[in-house]
């Protein structure tokens, strides 16, 4: 008896997405290389007020809009992130579970997290951020994901101009 190996239930590839141009272009490689398997794609963002406290060493202000409406606001505009990345696989056939992550910890390490927790085939992440502060750290998040991770990597540059 042999074992038809189409049958068997297919580990999801984890796509890295950030709305940047190269996260747009690991979509379209992630399609053209790998065809069709189910795909989930992640958006990991960082509370504002870790960014606040890591950039101007303070917790708060007293002008301006408080921690929780920039949480709030942060997590509205991770979530369109995070749809937009989902309906670019959809539109090029994947079945897509898109998920939203908010992070503590340095984003490559919830990256490894989240694929460990759904045993990811494969982790599909670009190099280049979406702003020039993601450009800068994000290649240290596709370096870290390859350098921690214990499953495959697939690290796709950014497409020709």
């Amino acid at each position: 008896m042999s074992l038809d190996v189409s049958d068997l239930p297919s580990r999801p590839i984890l796509l890295c997405y950030d709305g940047s141009p190269s996260a747009k272009h690991a979509i379209s490689v992630a399609h053209a290389t790998l065809g069709h398997k189910p795909l989930a794609v992640l958006h990991v963002w960082t509370p504002p007020l870790s960014v606040v406290a890591d950039a101007f060493a303070v917790a708060s202000s007293s002008s301006g809009p408080t921690l929780a409406e920039l949480e709030r606001v942060a997590l509205e505009w991770a979530e369109a992130v995070g749809d937009e990345g989902g309906e670019a696989a959809r539109r090029l056939g994947f079945v897509v579970d898109v998920r939203v992550e908010r992070t503590e910890t340095p984003v490559w390490r919830t990256i490894l997290d989240v694929a460990g927790e759904i045993d990811a085939e494969l982790i599909v992440i670009g190099t280049r951020g979406a702003t020039a502060v993601q450009t800068a750290l994000l290649g240290s998040v596709s370096n870290a994901v390859v350098h921690h991770s214990e499953r495959p990597v697939l690290v796709v540059p950014g497409a020709a101009r």
